[in-house]
């Protein structure tokens, strides 16, 4: 790149630093992405930023992905490009904004893992044998029940549930939206059994779910409890709190087929990322109908 090149980036990454006051991780990543956009540049003896079109754009992408990088990191990196592109434009140092319209590759989703309603029904009664244990019992069973984050259930108050409306408030949900949700008997037992035995350390603690030292309790001790609790009795799979939510969602479609209530149970802003639970529902339908139709076990003779 001819040094006018050179000083319109460095110009820009000022911009982003002073003017903007982006992050230092927001920068670095900047600089790291524009860095691999410049060597492509170079090696295709282009002199100017105005060179590039679209084409050379999803050309470098393409390399880029046959070097492994992932549709996450590609993403990325297009934005950067579009980023810096804007600012070129902005400054009537190109035309056109070459990296405007393309795409990376889509990413194969992975689907939630979860446990079947047996499994679950075997996680949440296997006994108690502690105080400790009863609350993390309340604790699974509202994630189950209710479809809860981990960030919401160490975030709820005494004053948000109402075990007698069979209701719980989550006061501020991802991206800050609040929302109500049912709470099914079996976690209401749960729940009235363990505030029996909550001693806060004081009395403004006003979280329902507490450590032992009577504070509110921590995310991280969350998803350790539950580890201990599947390896304790014996669930041969690594079960996190996000797997429960993952049930709840799947179970419930399973058996209502109504993606919109399931969406606002969840408190998902978008339904499509409630429809990834179609998919498992699929996967359901498809073991059933593998295991019990009489001609779905024939395996085609290949000629």
């Amino acid at each position: 790149m001819q040094t006018t090149a050179q000083k319109q980036l460095a110009d820009f990454f000022t911009q982003l630093e002073i003017e903007k006051r982006v992050s230092i991780h927001t920068l670095t990543n900047y600089e790291r992405d524009l860095r691999q956009l410049t060597e492509f540049c170079n090696a295709q003896n282009f002199q100017q930023w105005s060179a590039l079109q679209p084409n050379d754009i999803r050309q470098h992408i393409s390399n880029r992905h046959r070097k492994g990088l992932g549709s996450a990191s590609l993403q990325r990196e297009l934005s950067a490009m579009r980023t810096f592109y804007d600012y070129l434009l902005k400054n009537n140092l190109v035309t056109l904004n070459p990296a405007k319209y393309v795409k990376a590759p889509k990413t194969i989703r992975p689907l939630p893992k979860t446990l079947d309603v047996d499994e679950m029904s075997g996680l949440l009664e296997a006994g108690t044998d502690s105080v400790l244990e009863i609350r993390d019992v309340a604790m699974f069973e509202l994630f189950y029940s209710s479809g809860l984050r981990l960030s919401e259930l160490v975030d709820l108050n005494l004053v948000d549930l109402d075990l007698k409306d069979k209701s719980l408030h989550v006061q501020a949900g991802k991206g800050g939206k609040a929302r109500i949700l049912p709470i099914g008997c079996k976690a209401i037992l749960a729940i009235q059994n363990w505030l029996k035995h909550r001693v806060a350390r004081n009395e403004t603690e006003k979280a329902v779910f507490l450590s032992k030292n009577g504070s509110r309790i921590g995310q991280r001790s969350v998803q350790k409890r539950l580890a201990e609790w599947c390896l304790k009795k014996g669930v041969p799979q690594h079960v996190y709190p996000h797997a429960l939510r993952h049930s709840f969602a799947s179970h419930l479609l399973q058996s209502s087929q109504d993606l919109r209530a399931v969406q606002e149970l969840l408190g998902h802003v978008n339904i499509n990322t409630t429809q990834i639970y179609t998919h498992l529902d699929f996967e359901h339908l498809a073991k059933v109908y593998d295991n019990a139709h009489p001609r779905a076990k024939k395996k085609p003779i290949v000629v």
